[in-house]
């Protein structure tokens, strides 16, 4: 039974970050290249705002802002299910190689595959989900030990392996590639959110909206096997099925978010860590917390990113490494 006490937090902290995020959202909105005055924001909203204002706030600015949301939602969430799987809180899909499976996926499919424009929005998270699932399966073989299961840190170990041999394939692709083509994979690989139009918010949403609630329907497996698998078997659960299913989810998610966001790193790690500080480790209560910190965490990184420096700005995925590396370090660290 879930203490009252940590529910009445939970719900505290749900409503402040529902307040901050609106607030986040708001402050985005107007500032970027090309301002847009707050007390223009709801005549435009309304229909009353000039060509300009109508297509600065509708075709750039708010479906980028969208899409950021979703994609930090979908990658704290996976961070989440990866340290419960694993009972590992140094996972991150990204730290781990899985980000890396899904950009190297993207930049086969982009470079050799001649696709209309209009499928290649909606395929993308497909293309980018068989690469991390590929990448993924590799790192859970080479990580699992037949007597002791998966090997937390072994499996750190060998996802960054994976990591990093990955960035090696995707510098021999982008090698022979066209100009314009390299150019567009070196800004993914820098986390440089290019997903920013309608249709990459219809590719990626409906990712999260199955995988979202099902995880939260998972939550009490993740509880009971992040408790080891002594007691997980002593209460009837299947661990390799349960854990190859929300692995499946992890991985999905992941690619979902990166495929319209390029390769963002540390949010799977810092969101759940944060949100378990504040109501514990029991997953009915800190993954909705997670959700929403993801999405903050990568829709303020965007928003200071863009305004920094000349019209590209920085992007978002080096805004977070600049505070996710220090953090992973931290905890590395500490469980040292």
């Amino acid at each position: 039974m879930i203490q009252p006490t940590l529910l009445k937090k939970q719900r505290l902290i749900l409503f402040s970050l529902l307040l901050l995020i609106p607030i986040t959202i708001l402050i985005g909105l107007g500032i970027g290249y090309s301002a847009l005055s707050y007390d223009r924001l709801i005549p435009t909203f309304l229909g009353k705002g000039s060509f300009k204002e109508e297509f600065v706030l509708f075709s750039i600015r708010l479906p980028r802002i969208i899409i950021t949301l979703l994609a930090g939602m979908g990658l704290a969430l996976s961070g989440a299910i990866l340290q419960g799987i694993t009972r590992n809180d140094l996972a991150d899909p990204g730290i781990i190689g899985i980000n890396s499976g899904a950009g190297v996926a993207i930049a086969v499919f982009f470079l050799y595959f001649l696709i209309e424009a209009g499928s290649f929005i909606y395929l993308l998270p497909l293309v980018a989900f068989i690469g991390a699932l590929l990448t993924a399966s590799l790192i859970y073989i080479f990580s699992y030990k037949k007597s002791v299961g998966v090997q937390p840190i072994k499996l750190v170990l060998v996802g960054v392996g994976f990591s990093m041999a990955l960035s090696g394939a995707m510098i021999v692709l982008v090698s022979s590639a066209e100009r314009a083509k390299v150019d567009f994979i070196a800004k993914w690989l820098a986390g440089n959110i290019w997903g920013t139009d309608w249709p990459f918010i219809l590719a990626v949403l409906p990712w999260l909206a199955i995988l979202i609630p099902f995880t939260l329907f998972k939550a009490n497996q993740l509880n009971l096997l992040g408790l080891g698998e002594p007691v997980a078997i002593g209460v009837g659960v299947s661990i390799e099925k349960e854990r190859i299913t929300l692995m499946f989810a992890a991985v999905a998610l992941a690619a979902a978010a990166v495929s319209v966001t390029g390769g963002i790193t540390f949010i799977g790690l810092m969101a759940p860590h944060i949100a378990k500080a504040f109501v514990g480790p029991r997953n009915q209560l800190f993954i909705p917390i997670a959700i929403l910190i993801g999405g903050w965490l990568l829709l303020a990184a965007d928003t200071v990113g863009r305004n920094i420096g000349d019209t590209e700005g920085l992007p978002a995925g080096i805004v977070v490494a600049l505070i996710g590396a220090p953090y992973f370090i931290y905890l590395l660290l500490k469980k040292s």
